[in-house]
């Protein structure tokens, strides 16, 4: 029987944070996507957030599990190390780190603006190969580490490297909701869920297995979308005249383009698709000039997209 510990709040109960669980979702569906990252308020269910989608997809058959990098963690908590007590029997063994736990799944950074210098090299280089090795202590092991890189942290604490903002294949802003209805109605689920976990989580079963069938359902159609050439054209395009910085930008673009055709149960990536897609993909990507710094990102991204596609932006 579970606790009351065991049980997270529903990933389909958390309101008012569209744009993150919509990225989240996307990197569940092509984890090679690579990552969000969500900065912006706190206390506005970030976290939250994060882990009930591990809760979510682990439930219903993905085994994609959300493992915390705290930012004081060790170089051998996070690398691995040498099983010391096997090492006492007079084996040498590997004992696996954090990466190792977080293959597959998603690896969560809370504050990640505020990771030392040594954990982003760290970082940076695995997620740049798939591939940790460990040589050290008479300890020589390579195992695979992918997972979907999440990162969420206040802006106003301190600045992201560029290098590591750019491994995050998607960004989005998180803002403290300004309407009383859903205000009101965020602390009646909240105070819902406290009083009777059970009960709450009971609530939101049947939309939680609709949500974890949409994702599931997306992973296989996947292989199957394809890009047309003229859309693929415009998406290259889009990243030019958005000013995006690198090549990874258009890769991602495409991904997550893909991504949302099969959630949507086409076959096809669309126009629309690009346009969603543009902003979470591109709105971290892009040089601040002195002339743009009043205009927000997803603003640039979009007047550019209207540009490329012939619309009227919005």
């Amino acid at each position: 029987m579970k606790t009351r510990e065991s049980y997270l709040f529903p990933f389909s109960a958390v309101l008012g944070q569209d744009e993150l669980k919509s990225c989240l979702i996307l990197t569940a569906v092509d984890p090679r996507i690579s990552g969000v990252l969500a900065l912006g308020d706190r206390g506005t269910a970030k976290t939250t957030t994060i882990r009930s989608l591990g809760q979510l997809l682990t439930a219903h058959g993905l085994n994609m599990p959300v493992v915390d990098l705290p930012l004081g963690a060790s170089e051998d908590r996070i690398l691995g190390t040498m099983d010391i007590q096997r090492a006492l029997n007079g084996e040498v063994a590997f004992a696996p780190g954090i990466l190792s736990d977080a293959h597959g799944g998603f690896l969560y950074i809370d504050e990640v603006n505020l990771l030392d210098d040594f954990l982003v090299d760290v970082l940076l280089d695995v997620s740049a190969s798939g591939v940790n090795r460990v040589e050290r202590d008479g300890v020589s092991h390579v195992h695979p580490a992918r997972y979907v890189l999440v990162g969420s942290g206040n802006p106003e604490e301190g600045q992201l490297r560029p290098q590591l903002e750019d491994r995050f294949g998607l960004a989005t802003q998180v803002r403290t909701i300004r309407d009383k209805g859903l205000r009101a109605e965020i602390v009646r689920r909240r105070i819902q869920f406290d009083d009777d976990a059970a009960g709450f989580s009971a609530q939101w079963a049947d939309t939680e297995e609709q949500v974890a069938h949409r994702i599931v359902n997306a992973r296989t159609r996947l292989p199957h979308v394809h890009t047309p050439a003229h859309t693929a054209q415009q998406i290259v395009d889009i990243c030019i005249e958005a000013g995006a910085v690198g090549h990874r930008a258009e890769i991602v673009l495409t991904r997550t383009a893909r991504a949302l055709a099969a959630l949507g149960g086409r076959d096809e990536v669309t126009r629309s698709d690009v346009i969603f897609a543009a902003v979470p993909t591109l709105q971290h990507r892009m040089v601040e000039e002195p002339r743009t710094r009043q205009t927000s990102g997803s603003t640039r991204v979009k007047l550019a997209a209207a540009r490329v596609l012939g619309l009227r932006a919005a």
